[in-house]
């Protein structure tokens, strides 16, 4: 019998949560299996997620299968229905330890073949939380789960449920563990990060909650937001962001789009000026922060004109770090009913606003040049600066520790000193 291998697709929350099932595995004495992890975020997602399953299957005709993740929890028929597949588990099911002691190895085949319950009614998110995950300088905390918007392109809060956060005081408490075991930069995630809170008594905000990590946990050097929604930051959030430099100079913002019907249709909260405002806002109490942002590539009914004004967004919005999406209807949504916009166009308008992305990348990367950076080293020659630049080094740094550089240079998308 051999350890259970594991495969990831998607976000850093399933990332996360794969951590967190390898240890509920490994408690339970799970041996001889193949556990893939999905995300439904795209078709091809889901593709490739069904691919890697008849691969799994190929090189390992002995092994148990086991497929879990958002594809899983949206869509257990269709998996369940694959030759390759041995147990379907839901968002909820994988983080349970009883489920993993169903898939021990004298269990495995008495066990249901489809465990998939209704995620909305799963009313918590903090059982699985885990001590550090990342590089050995850097743990992602996962401080919310689910989402409580419906966006019209988005399947998401179909596989994770409504939104959940976990509360303060045991956030707190495992940045304070991880702080102990010697990381030096934590990472905040969840689904919706910006709606943490609402659901616990006093409905705090995520500003809140920066502020009490950066109270409470003094010797921590660097705090960082995963992706938030602008239009739901709130004052004491952006009040830390003025005032603590301990909390990172970097936000990557959920805009989608930059054409004020096309939000709409999103059935998105914020205006094209809304994230015009909030970027200059921030950028005048902050000024070295840098965004990152997601944004689709064709929506449905998307117009040239529409796309012209999403494109003018990136310099508009002064955005660096861009992660584009060519819109892929998933079922289900209401956006998946909408007139779709053709193939060639969505893959060509992609195609531009990467270009856009990586000029504009560029252009910040060659003016960091002579100028000075505290990177935070994740290999021995390899760190992350405030902002999320990666930095070379010519020689080997400790790992953890956090330099001080002048930058010399610029090779690729790489900061070299």
């Amino acid at each position: 019998m051999s350890a259970p291998r594991f495969h990831t697709f998607g976000c850093r929350l399933n990332a996360y949560e794969t951590e967190a099932m390898k240890k509920l595995a490994a408690r339970a004495g799970v041996e001889n299996a193949v556990i893939i992890n999905t995300c439904a975020v795209t078709a091809e997602a889901v593709r490739k997620a069904r691919s890697e399953i008849r691969r799994a299957r190929r090189e390992n005709p002995e092994a148990r299968i086991i497929v879990t993740g958002c594809a899983a929890q949206t869509d257990p028929e269709t998996f369940a229905a694959m030759e390759e597949v041995d147990v379907v588990l839901g968002n909820a099911e994988k983080m349970r330890a009883e489920t993993w002691a169903r898939l021990t190895p004298d269990l495995i085949g008495k066990t249901e073949p489809v465990q998939v319950d209704d995620i909305m009614s799963v009313t918590e998110t903090a059982g699985h939380l885990i001590d550090g995950f990342g590089t050995r300088a850097r743990a992602h905390v996962q401080i919310q789960n689910g989402c409580d918007h419906r966006c019209t392109f988005c399947i998401i809060p179909y596989g994770r449920g409504n939104s959940r956060s976990v509360p303060a005081g045991v956030v707190v408490e495992q940045i304070r563990r991880l702080v102990a075991r010697g990381y030096r930069e934590v990472v905040l995630t969840g689904v919706d990060l910006t709606s943490w809170g609402a659901d616990l008594p006093g409905a705090p905000r995520l500003g809140d909650l920066v502020a009490r990590i950066l109270r409470l946990v003094p010797e921590l050097p660097r705090l960082r937001l995963s992706s938030i929604d602008s239009i739901e930051v709130d004052a004491a959030l952006m009040r830390a962001l003025a005032e603590e430099e301990r909390l990172m100079p970097h936000l990557h913002l959920s805009l989608q789009a930059g054409d004020d019907l096309i939000l709409k249709r999103m059935k998105r909260r914020h205006s094209r000026a809304d994230a015009i405002a909030f970027c200059e806002e921030a950028r005048r109490l902050r000024p070295d922060i840098v965004f990152g942002a997601d944004i689709i590539a064709g929506f449905p009914t998307e117009t040239e004109a529409m796309f012209g004004n999403t494109l003018a967004l990136v310099e508009e919005c002064g955005l660096t770090w861009l992660h584009v999406f060519p819109f892929s209807p998933r079922p289900g949504t209401p956006a998946a009913r909408m007139p779709q916009v053709p193939g060639a166009a969505i893959r060509e308008r992609a195609a531009r606003l990467r270009a856009a992305g990586e000029a504009a990348a560029a252009r910040y990367l060659a003016a960091q040049q002579g100028r000075e950076a505290r990177v935070l080293m994740e290999a021995p020659r390899l760190g992350r600066s405030e902002q999320f630049a990666e930095v070379v080094f010519g020689e080997d740094r400790p790992v953890g520790e956090i330099v001080t550089a002048r930058i010399r240079g610029v090779d690729g998308n790489r900061l070299v000193v």
